[in-house]
């Protein structure tokens, strides 16, 4: 999507903190982080959130998930959260799906 700020950071048109790129999946550090380490992973391709996987795209989700996994580990996060908010109510601010990745404090239940 052409207005899309994720689009745009993942095709390199705004610049990043990049902490991953591959075919399939970008990863970046937030600019407001809410934990030490924050960053998240995204689809190169345009899904607009959860909500939108289907089993035509499914298997980017499995890949974003090795790849948060493999990030956890180079990082050393041996605890972290991955949230992914579906909707305005929940706080999805960007419609692009991407998974936030936060480490570095306690994580307090149920969430904000």
């Amino acid at each position: 999507m052409s207005d899309c700020l994720f689009c745009k950071i993942a095709a390199g048109e705004i610049p990043s903190n990049k902490v991953y790129e591959d075919e399939i999946c970008y990863a970046f550090y937030d600019i407001a982080p809410q934990a030490p380490t924050h960053f998240l992973v995204i689809p190169k391709a345009h899904i607009g959130s959860v909500s939108e996987v289907s089993g035509e795209n499914s298997a980017v989700v499995a890949h974003i998930f090795e790849v948060i996994a493999q990030l956890a580990r180079q990082l050393g996060l041996e605890s972290y959260r991955v949230v992914s908010n579906v909707g305005e109510q929940a706080g999805q601010s960007v419609f692009h799906l991407h998974f936030h990745v936060l480490s570095g404090r306690d994580m307090t239940w149920p969430p904000g």
